[in-house]
């Protein structure tokens, strides 16, 4: 098999099997990634953006959850923290502010990076959460094992979340022409 012929694959089986735009045959021959229908690299950027626009969406319900039920986020706050109201209204607004950020190609890096600073930020709270039974303490007592199994399943899920967000500060390249597929630039070299 040869290269055009591998991209061409895989890009009919990142975009879902959509037909051959060119009228040959969908199995390949000598085609490149644009029969197809596009680019490997713009399908991937096409469903790397609908992603971050889910999870911005994820985000920003998570945020406004902060300002419905205060007192309970309150009180996952570790309590050498001052001001904890504060602090949840404050990561309320964070994370709806990335999450709407998520939606535009524009700041959607900018809005990865503000994620991923933020779930550093939050993560001592679900240290404390976990490890002190505040999950417990604040779920109804015939959901309080769940609650406390989910606290500990939070603090490795964290890490899936910082990669999924790390994953949006990285640029798009089309591997053909080396260029951002988002912004048409070449990214810059790093030594």
């Amino acid at each position: 098999m040869t290269r055009s012929e591998i991209v061409a694959t895989c890009a009919r089986l990142v975009s879902n099997d959509r037909p051959d735009r060119s009228g040959g045959d969908a199995g390949g021959g000598a085609a490149d990634a644009t029969d197809s229908g596009g680019s490997l690299a713009e399908t991937v950027a096409e469903r790397k953006r609908g992603t971050g626009r889910a999870m911005g969406a994820v985000y920003v319900i998570a945020g406004i959850t902060h300002f419905l039920a205060p007192k309970a986020f309150a009180r996952v706050v570790p309590p050498g923290l001052p001001s904890p109201r504060a602090l949840v209204y404050l990561s309320g607004i964070a994370e709806v502010a990335f999450g709407l950020g998520m939606q535009f190609d524009r700041t959607r890096r900018g809005s990865a990076w503000g994620i991923m600073a933020l779930l550093g930020a939050v993560f001592p709270a679900n240290v404390y959460m976990a490890t002190d039974g505040v999950a417990a303490e604040v779920a109804p007592d015939r959901l309080s094992g769940v609650a406390s199994a989910g606290a500990w399943a939070r603090l490795p899920l964290q890490g899936v979340l910082l990669l999924w967000a790390w994953w949006y500060t990285r640029p798009d390249d089309d591997p053909a022409t080396g260029e951002d597929a988002t912004t048409g630039t070449e990214p810059k070299a790093t030594d």
